[in-house]
């Protein structure tokens, strides 16, 4: 194994733990990793404890059903966009009971890149169940704000 894989361990680890010590269930909605941080996490012992589930939305439609990401989420910004993360972490909280959520959307490559998105182009976002309304209403704002400047 080598150190980032050890150094990942180590954090899934301290994570579970911390997690564990508050009493959270956290679940992950996942697209470029393809389930890896969810078995990341359920590779610890005792992880059913904290850990609740893993939604991996790899096509545009699992995201739309599962994660109730809209259909104008996705056309205006695509799979691999800060909006279309928050709305991920907003189908973590519909969907399920966790009080965390991590979401990754992305472009691993090797090909699917563009010149506004490159290959490595990866999004993630992370919350407390409540903060991610918060989150959405300010990537809403600041989206609007650079369309209006723009134009």
């Amino acid at each position: 194994m080598d150190t980032t894989e050890q150094a990942v361990r180590e954090l899934a680890k301290r994570l579970g733990a911390r997690l564990m010590m508050k009493g959270l269930k956290l679940a992950t909605a996942e697209s470029c990793t393809g389930g890896w941080i969810a078995k990341v996490l359920t590779d610890i012992a005792g992880s059913s404890d904290w850990f609740e589930c893993a939604i991996v939305s790899y096509s545009n439609e699992a995201k739309k059903h599962f994660l109730k990401v809209p259909d104008g989420i996705l056309l205006d910004h695509g799979a691999v966009s800060e909006n279309t993360v928050l709305a991920m972490q907003q189908g973590i909280f519909m969907e399920t009971r966790a009080d965390a959520g991590i979401s990754v959307s992305g472009i691993a490559g090797p090909g699917g890149g563009s010149e506004e998105k490159p290959v490595g182009t990866v999004w993630i976002a992370v919350s407390l169940r409540g903060q991610v309304r918060v989150q959405a209403v300010e990537a809403a704002l600041r989206s609007l704000l650079e369309l209006v400047e723009r134009g």
